[in-house]
Order: structure tokens, then sequence, then C-alpha cells
């Protein structure tokens, strides 16, 4: 059996899965040159199949092995209840720290939430050096350009799916959640986005120069001038950046808390794509969901191999390059590993999240505040509620794709917190409320905490909070920031 559908291009054929129609690898756009802004597809003749996900971008620490191309890599995939309809959207856009991710993933399969009366977009657009490294001449944001053809493709073509193209919800988690943000003060992308989820949102963003400075390092891996980067195949050029990740440490002193974060790639404050960073730029018009989980660092911590093992002078780094006041955090977290966790936890991703609630409010719009603190089962319960445990809740995927490994065989209580988030999530795409009061910007505004037990309070990171009461806008890192 087949269903078909029609796009702006020619016609698609996916296949029926259950009760849902599915359809994947659509192409959304083709890069024409590499390190090129994207550009509509071409059309095609006969109906074309839409059985198989399309190729991943490069990526940090996978050899590529197929003969893909830019003209290859921008695809687009949907999970529709029905093709007749005109259902609210939900378009996701994955993580990977910049420097990884596709689709394809196990992990993002749209079909569990499609059930719930949504039709659920996912895509690949490019990440590491292809989609965020700076190349002169080229325009910078790739990725972030990407996504915003995706989005463009999903308006002109989403009601062929059983869609309503004024009703789309962009949701993006980690670098997704992001870029997503940077996104809510892109003008390229406004119309594009009716209501927004920013899950555990990184706050780093680069200035220009430091954006041309990695690149320049990473082109010295190569024994090549910037420039040359262009030419330099997809392959060895991951493998150049992955080098430069692994040694990021060794220029601390040119990166500041880039290096010491590990993070070569984010989007760039480039004052035209992305002319300024979210919390300054949200103009509130969108409404939003924004959250984080409780112990983010955690997982990020255990594959540095150092869970359960940091020391007291790890944690002292960490408060002299993170941290606005190290010694409150001291006198907070005594212990080395918890006060290592807590301000790694609020400098990337939790004060990020919590100051786009309230620059949100600030600008008159309206945010659903949230924090997730369900501990993940994985070794014992030893990674709490970590980074990347929303991803599996989110979707219901909870016994394929590598983020269901936190989660392990699934309890009765994985079933009931994955549920409250599908359900806040869909009923926002549906109705705007995911069924909890919005946050008014104050100490005493009203969190939804996801948990065994549904819980609406105050901000429970409060002490994180009043330490970082008076920083309104993170900034852009910069050389030596």
């Amino acid at each position: 059996m087949e269903v078909q559908a029609q796009v702006a291009q020619g016609v698609v054929v996916g296949r029926p899965e259950g009760s849902l129609a599915v359809f994947k690898g659509i192409p959304y756009a083709v890069a024409p040159v590499r390190f090129s802004a994207p550009q509509s597809p071409s059309d095609w003749s006969a109906p074309r199949p839409a059985l198989a996900f399309g190729p991943a971008p490069p990526q940090s620490g996978v050899a590529d092995d197929s003969d893909s191309d830019g003209n290859d890599w921008l695809t687009a995939n949907v999970w529709s209840p029905g093709l007749t309809g005109s259902l609210p959207v939900m378009v996701w856009i994955q993580g990977g720290g910049y420097l990884f991710g596709s689709s394809g993933l196990p992990e993002y399969d749209g079909s569990r939430l499609a059930t719930e009366g949504v039709v659920v977009v996912t895509f690949n657009y490019r990440v590491g050096f292809e989609g965020f490294g700076f190349i002169d001449g080229s325009p910078m944001n790739r990725g972030l350009l990407d996504q915003v053809a995706a989005l463009e493709w999903v308006r002109d073509n989403i009601a062929a799916f059983g869609g309503d193209p004024a009703q789309v919800t962009v949701f993006g988690q980690s670098a997704g959640a992001g870029c997503l943000a940077s996104l809510l003060v892109m003008p390229r992308a406004r119309g594009l986005i009716h209501r927004a989820i920013v899950q555990s949102m990184p706050g780093a963003f680069f200035t220009p120069a430091l954006a041309e400075d990695i690149a320049a390092v990473v082109a010295g891996e190569l024994y090549c001038t910037p420039r040359e980067l262009a030419d330099v195949d997809p392959e060895l050029l991951t493998l150049a950046s992955d080098s430069v990740l692994g040694d990021m440490a060794r220029h601390s002193d040119r990166w500041g808390r880039t290096a010491y974060a590990g993070i070569p790639y984010a989007p760039i404050v480039d004052g035209d794509i992305l002319p300024t960073t979210p919390w300054q730029g949200i103009d509130g018009s969108i409404d939003l969901i924004v959250g984080h989980t409780r112990h983010e660092q955690r997982l990020l911590t255990l594959m540095a191999g150092d869970l359960g093992a940091v020391t007291r002078a790890q944690a002292d780094e960490s408060l002299t390059v993170f941290a606005p006041d190290p010694d409150r955090y001291r006198d907070l977290w005594p212990d080395p590993e918890e006060c290592h966790e807590v301000v790694r936890s609020d400098w990337l991703f939790r004060m990020p999240s919590l100051k786009l609630a309230e620059a949100q409010v600030a600008a008159g719009g309206r945010a659903f505040l949230y924090e997730l603190t369900w501990p993940a089962p994985a070794m014992g319960g030893a990674l709490g509620a970590c980074h990347g445990l929303d991803v599996p809740l989110v979707f219901g995927n909870l016994t394929v794709g590598a983020t269901a490994m936190l989660i392990g065989e699934p309890t009765p209580k994985a079933h009931t917190v994955s549920e409250q988030l599908r359900t806040a999530w869909t009923q926002f795409a549906i109705t705007g409320d995911p069924g909890w009061d919005s946050f008014d910007g104050t100490a005493n505004g009203a969190v939804r905490v996801f948990d065994v037990e549904p819980n609406v309070t105050t901000y429970p990171e409060a002490e994180s909070r009043e330490i970082w009461s008076s920083i309104a806008d993170l900034g852009v890192l910069d050389l030596t920031s």
C-alpha cells in the first residue's frame, strides 16, 4: 500500500503505518554550492518515493562513507494522522551540540506524538563546520538558514499532509533549542513560527571574531588557509574539527569559556542573519514554553569521565570560569561535585532558559516555565534529571534510540511522566494552553514541575536565580571571554 501527497516540486509517495501516513526523506532545499545558503529543490516529474530517511549531514564523530553532498542532506519527514484535515503542526529541531544530529534517529520517530492529533515534521540541517563554521565569503549560520528553509517548506506544503500552515509549533532541545531561540529573533523566520517550545536552551552565542579564530585553528589542522577550508573534503573537515574539539583546553587563553565548555560551534551574532541574542531581541509575539532539567550537567560529567570523581580543584576552576559569584556558590554547595554540577548547569542551560522566559515576559509575551525533576532510572538514578532525558519522554519513544538508555526498561512512572509531557506539548500546539498558569517573571511566578506527582510551584532553583538576578542578557562569547 502507499499514500501520496502533492508538494510544490511534485508528488511524493509514502506509506501507511497504522493510523498514520508517513513520508521520509523529502527534499525541502538544496545547497547548490557548498557553504551556500539553501535554495528550493528542483521539480521532479514522476512520483518520488518518500520511504527512507535522507542521508545525515557530516557530523562530529561519524565517518561519512556515502556519496551524498549538500544537495542530499536537506530532507524532511512527516507523520500525519490524516491527509485531508487541517491539523496543528509540530516541527522538531534536534540537538547535538551544533556538532551532530540527524532527523532519522529512532528517538525522533514522530509516530507516538502524531497519534495525539498533530502533524509531526522532523528535518536535517547542516551541523558542525558545514552548518556553523566561519568561511570568509560564505553566509554565516548556514544551519539556521536551513531551518528557515525547512519552515518555509512547511508553510508552503504542509496542507498536502493534512496540516494547518497557520498553526505551526516548533519545538527543539539543547542545540535545537538554541537554534529555535535564534529563529525567534531572526527577521528571515518572521511569520513561520506560531508557538515555540524551548527545551534546555544553551547560552552559547558567538561573535564573528571568535568563530573566525576557531576556523583558523581548524585550518591549521589541515595545513591550509581559512579560505581554503571551503574546498576541503567534508569528512576531512569534520575530522579536523573533531581534533580541535578534543584539545580545546589548549586554547583557553584565547577562547575563554568557549574552550572550557568544549563548544566549538554555536549561532553567530553577525548583525544580519542573527541580529542579536534571543534575550535582547525577543519581542513576545510568539507564545513560548521554556524550561530545563534539574541536573543538566550530570550526563556531560559522565561523558567526561568525571561523574563521582570531581575534585575541589575542578569545582574551583568551574566557579572561576562560569560563576558570577563564586563564593556564593561555595557557600550554598560546599560539596565539590554538586558545586561543579550546579554552576555548569546554570551557566550552560538553566539560566539561559530562565532568562529567556523573563525576557519574553518583559516584552509583553506569554511564557510557560517548567523544570523536569524526575530522575532517569539508568545507573541506579545517579544521573538524576539529566540533560537529554526530556527527549524520549516528549516523543514517547521509551525503548528505542540512544536517549532511551537513560530510561532502561520503562516503568509505570516513566510512562506517567512521558504522558504528562506529551499532553502538555500537544495541547499547547493545539490550544495554546499547556495546562498551567503562565510565568509572570517574578520569584513567585508559576513553574510546572514534571515528576511522577505533578506540581505547579515557584521556580525550584531559587538560589541560582538569585545569584544570576542582576544579569539580564547573558551576552555573546568573544575572544578571551
